[in-house]
């Protein structure tokens, strides 16, 4: 046991699991949460997207974590606070004003998340050698990285579970599609439609499904027609109540003018570079097909009491994710409206062109006190992560509190923080380096997925969805892990100096699969599963040598404030050459705008020749005789 609490295994998988946590849960978990309990998609994506905001500006408030207490007493303070905010939330769910009280926890809570990141990545720095720092930075990515699977997946089937253990009899549907399947559009008549239960209602609640046989053809349909079948459902689901009226802020803005940016510069210059550079599309008619459609009608048996609401949650179950619920997620039954039928629409992805079978399961149950106990549980947890570390984490000498603290010493150190870091030694390279490094992995991460999409026609493989999830939620991901733990290891070996060009090439070259997938288009998934790991693995590799740098640049008196700083550097680089990403891919054409990335991984080159470090850091170091 003694040997396991002085390992660092013993604390770092816990620490960068609770670390990645409370982000899914703010950023993720909520939004599923807030989606289940009826709220708007408008109202979701705004008041959420702020959520964000305590992560993009904590490095404004990382002196205060340098300088007052331990990086050990912050670790284990932030996880009670995430904890009692998780609790918070967990409390506040089934109260009428649940959306404006969650989301206030959830505001406090994300603060608090960010200032446990400063602490832990800065204890991580105090706690552990150099060698040691290279060595697990690819251990602390991969637990990171479990714990947005879990977050996204374990803990939202245990909500699933809860709210089908508390409610009707969950509905089951399983839809068959298939070339020997019907692709037509149709509109039932009233007459098709009509509750038969309203006239003989049952003893009990259940759910009932019409059609009973659910197929639906894997021939393209005009996309205007599948436009109407959509329509038509949520027409009458709106008509009918079951689901609420929603504004369309879009069309308020549809008719402003361009702004003089768009009509000045991006607009010229993109028509410059479409002529000069652009790949012309194969056909111009693609997008006016879409895959099949199908109507499905779902009842109640019995009418709800007065005042009494059942909502019936439906979402994806199992077997192959190119069929898909386009429209019907959340309804509601009232006694107002139990005797109408609740519209839900299926399609196939236009792709699709095998026999497939999707299963998607309808839920009923108490979703307040579902996602107060999901919630109640994760707090729980963090609790417990507090008492663990408590016990566990090391407590290393250098991790001390500043001494004679006033407010006149914060603010005067608070400032200095600031300064120090821009008074580093090659200070104008390392920035250089952390905004430039990821410059073309930062655009070619925002096109993978459409690339992966798109037909032929228009450049890309022409996957379907189910399939990639598998190329690259699942073949890409363990790439992606092997290849951060591998560079760890070999880093903790040889030293960051000696791997930093074999991980600047190891980044930049294994995506010349991607140029080759957009030249031939093979058929193979061997072919683009073997393309995707290759490149997922060459950049998990080489992304350890750009943590490894930033630990290796914020080392001194500040350590924890210029991590900070230098990953508010890092989302920078990442967030801006992403932003034009897709511009360019369709001005240049899949092809081209694969060939740009290989001809931009130049200034990878450039910024990664700037830096230089110190031959020793990162190698563990031999006992003197």
């Amino acid at each position: 046991m003694g040997k396991f609490k002085n390992s660092p295994w013993s604390w770092i998988p816990s620490l960068y699991f609770a670390q990645g946590l409370p982000y899914v849960a703010v950023m993720t978990i909520s939004v599923i949460m807030y989606k289940r309990l009826g709220i708007s998609n408008t109202d979701i994506a705004l008041y959420t997207s702020w959520l964000y905001l305590p992560w993009v500006i904590k490095p404004f408030w990382s002196p205060f974590v340098d300088l007052l207490k331990t990086k050990r007493w912050w670790v284990v303070s932030m996880q009670l606070l995430v904890g009692a905010g998780l609790a918070g939330i967990a409390f506040t769910i089934p109260a009428n004003s649940f959306f404006q009280l969650t989301l206030a926890v959830f505001w406090l809570m994300a603060f608090s998340s960010a200032t446990h990141d400063i602490a832990a990545d800065g204890f991580y720095m105090l706690a552990l050698e150099p060698h040691q720092q290279a060595m697990y930075v690819g251990i602390r990515s991969t637990f990171y990285r479990v714990a947005t699977i879990a977050g996204q997946g374990l803990l939202i089937m245990v909500a699933g579970s809860l709210e089908s253990s508390t409610g009707l009899q969950p509905l089951e549907l399983e839809v068959k599609a298939g070339p020997g399947y019907s692709s037509a559009i149709e509109i039932p008549a009233d007459s098709m439609l009509a509750n038969p239960y309203m006239l003989s209602p049952t003893d009990e609640y259940t759910f009932d499904v019409y059609p009973s046989d659910l197929t639906i053809g894997t021939g393209n349909i005009p996309a205007d027609s599948a436009a109407m079948l959509k329509n038509f459902a949520v027409e009458q689901n709106t008509l009918n109540g079951f689901i609420p009226r929603e504004s369309n802020i879009a069309g308020s803005v549809a008719g402003e003018q361009s702004s003089w940016w768009s009509k000045s510069v991006a607009t010229p210059v993109g028509h410059w570079i479409k002529k000069n550079f652009g790949q012309e599309s194969i056909s111009a008619n693609i997008h006016q097909l879409t895959g099949s459609s199908r109507l499905i009608a779902v009842r109640l048996t019995k009418a709800p009491e007065a005042g009494e609401k059942i909502v019936l949650n439906t979402s994806f179950s199992n077997g192959d994710k190119s069929i898909f619920l386009a429209h019907g997620e959340r309804i509601e039954f009232t006694s107002d409206n139990w005797t109408k039928p609740a519209l839900l629409v299926v399609q196939a992805d236009p792709k699709l062109e095998d026999n497939a079978v999707a299963g998607f399961k309808g839920l009923s149950g108490n979703i307040t006190f579902a996602w107060s106990l999901t919630f109640f549980v994760l707090a729980g947890l963090f609790i417990a992560f507090a008492l663990y570390h408590k016990v566990v984490l090391p407590k290393p000498k250098v991790d001390i509190a500043a001494v004679n603290v006033t407010p006149a010493t914060i603010f005067k150190e608070f400032f200095e923080t600031f300064a120090s870091f821009f008074r580093k030694k090659e200070v104008k390279s390392a920035i250089a380096f952390m905004l430039l490094f990821r410059f073309s992995e930062a655009q070619l991460v925002k096109m993978v997925t459409p690339f992966l999409l798109d037909p032929n026609e228009v450049g890309g493989l022409g996957l379907t969805t189910g399939m990639v999830g598998m190329v690259y939620g699942t073949v890409g991901i363990i790439g992606l892990t092997l290849g951060g733990i591998i560079g760890g290891i070999v880093a903790s070996v040889g030293g960051l100096k000696k791997w930093l060009w074999p991980m600047a090439l190891s980044i930049a070259l294994p995506s010349f699969s991607f140029v080759y997938l957009s030249v031939y288009l093979p058929d193979s998934l061997f072919l683009i599963n073997l393309s995707v790991f290759i490149e997922q693995f060459g950049y998990g590799f080489g992304f350890t040598a750009y943590m490894l740098y930033m630990i290796y640049f914020s080392d001194g008196k500040h350590k924890t404030a210029h991590y900070a700083i230098c990953t508010a550097f890092m989302a920078l680089g990442m967030m801006i050459p992403g932003m034009m990403a897709g511009w360019l891919q369709e001005l240049l054409g899949y092809r081209n705008f694969f060939w740009w990335i290989m001809i931009s991984y130049s200034i990878t080159f450039i910024v990664t020749a700037l830096i230089k470090v110190d031959p020793q850091f990162g190698r563990k170091k031999t006992a003197q005789s």
